[in-house]
This record gives structure tokens, C-alpha cells and sequence, in this order.
């Protein structure tokens, strides 16, 4: 499988953003890739007041990936954006995959919430305006089976365990926007982690750059494989990274190293 991870520099003007995200598209399957991924919130980065509506996922946002990748004969997770839910003034953040022929596989909702407020400091509630999902998701693809998150997930393995046992993920997808601060302490080391803990690939696509009011994204998008080694990784800037994973090797690392069948709940 050929993977293509695209770094975008989402701001605040959507129909911008998303003629870029087609961009990469375009480069990714000329590239020859099976799957590309797109990061969070690829539809908007900016200013809270001037979010888009949120929409369902037969909407704007999701038709236009969904034509994309049927025309392009690639599958695509298409990031996440702001999906319509039942929650009055909170939207849900939602990674949709479509398959080479433009149908809706699969849908993740964002569990994992950022809430912090620490007197004097900063106060910032995602739950304030996002509503979180409550189902892990696995879809196959193509016989692959590909587990979904976003972002902050990443900061909690048991989802990921959950991913990989529960779910039989051979490949889990990041989408995100990794702010700068964190990201570089962080980002690869938590990356690596997931990949080596659950024998997965991890394909990472990230926000890149500045983003109003006062945001920065620490992009460097990559793949990992099973071992934890960085097969792949994006240069500073928009553009698209490709990778091949070799499945017979994440089966032999499964096979020689079997910490998933050693594992014991105590």
C-alpha cells in the first residue's frame, strides 16, 4: 500500500483551503498513492466567529472529497471538519474516509476533548464548542484494516490499544493540528510510541504554519512503521509525503516481537 500524507495551512478562507487540499490530492495520486490524509480541521483554521456552519456528512464538505477521490481513484481521509450534531452550539470534529469509487466508508468522531484552565494562565474548553464522538472506528481498506483518530487522541494509548486489539488496525491515521509549542517535544515521540506499543503503521498528517488569532502548527507530518522507525517526513511546508507500507514486514514484527498475543489484563 502507497500512502501519501499532505500538510495543508488551513486559515480562515474555506473555499482557499479546500482548492489547496484538492491540490495535494491531485499531487498525492500522481504520486501513485493507495490512500491520502488530509489534516484536522482542513476546512477551517481560524477566528471562532468565523467558522463555517456545521454541515452533515451528505454536505459541501463531504461531497467535494467524495468527488475528489472518485475522480482521482484514490481513497481519501479528508482530514476532519465541523459536522452537524445533536448537540445545540457544539459540532462535531469528524474524519470521513471515502473510497476510490467516492463512497462514505467510514466516519470518525473525535473522543478525546482539549479542556484546561489554569488560573492566571490559559482557559480554553474544546468541549465548548465540540461535541466529543463516543464509537472507535476500523474500516477496511482494500483488505487493510485502517483505524481512525485525531489529534489529541493521540495522547491517550488505550484508544489505540483498543484500535489495534479490539479493532485488528494494521494502519492507524492522525489527522491533526499539533500546535508548535508541544509539538516539538512531543508529536514524534508520542507518534512512535502508538506505532511501537499497538505493531502499526501510523500515518500522521498535520496543520502547518501560522493560523489567526495567534496559532501555530508544528506540521512535520510522517509515517512510522511497526518498529517505530520513521519511514517517511514531511519538509516545513504545504506539500505531500509518500511512503510505502510493507505489510509483510508489520506481520513478521507481529510474529518475532508478539507483544500484542503476550499481552495479560490484570
Amino acid at each position: 500500500m502507497r500512502v501519501a500524507v499532505c500538510q495543508l495551512n488551513a486559515r480562515d478562507d474555506r473555499a482557499a483551503n479546500l482548492a489547496v487540499a484538492r491540490d495535494l490530492l491531485t499531487r498525492a495520486a500522481a504520486a501513485g498513492a493507495d490512500l491520502a490524509v488530509l489534516p484536522e480541521f482542513t476546512d477551517y483554521l481560524g477566528p471562532a466567529e468565523g467558522t463555517p456552519a456545521a454541515e452533515k456528512l451528505d454536505g459541501e464538505y463531504a461531497t467535494f472529497f467524495a468527488e475528489a477521490a472518485r475522480e482521482l481513484g484514490m481513497w481519501v481521509l479528508a482530514g476532519s471538519f465541523h459536522e452537524a450534531s445533536g448537540s445545540p452550539g457544539r459540532s462535531h470534529n469528524t474524519a470521513p474516509l471515502f473510497d476510490r469509487e467516492g463512497y462514505l466508508v467510514a466516519a470518525y468522531r473525535k473522543i478525546h476533548l482539549y479542556d484546561v484552565d489554569i488560573p492566571g494562565r490559559v482557559s480554553y474548553l474544546e468541549s465548548a464548542t465540540i461535541a466529543a464522538g463516543e464509537e472507535t472506528v476500523v474500516a477496511d481498506v482494500e483488505g487493510v484494516r485502517v483505524g481512525l483518530s485525531i489529534c489529541y487522541d493521540l495522547r491517550f494509548p488505550e484508544l489505540y490499544r483498543r484500535l489495534a486489539v479490539e479493532g485488528g488496525a494494521q494502519v492507524i491515521v492522525v489527522p491533526a493540528a499539533f500546535m508548535l509549542h508541544t509539538g516539538r517535544d512531543h508529536w514524534e515521540v508520542l507518534l512512535r510510541a502508538r506505532a511501537i506499543e499497538n505493531q502499526c503503521y501510523v500515518i500522521a498528517a498535520g496543520q502547518i504554519g501560522d493560523h489567526d488569532p495567534g496559532r501555530t502548527c508544528f506540521g512535520r507530518s510522517m509515517v512510522i512503521d511497526p518498529w517505530g522507525t520513521v519511514i517517511a517526513q514531511a519538509p516545513d511546508t504545504v506539500g505531500v509525503t509518500i511512503a510505502d507500507l510493507d505489510l509483510a514486514r508489520l506481520a513478521k514484527i507481529r510474529t518475532e516481537l508478539p507483544s500484542l498475543a503476550n499481552r495479560r489484563l490484570i
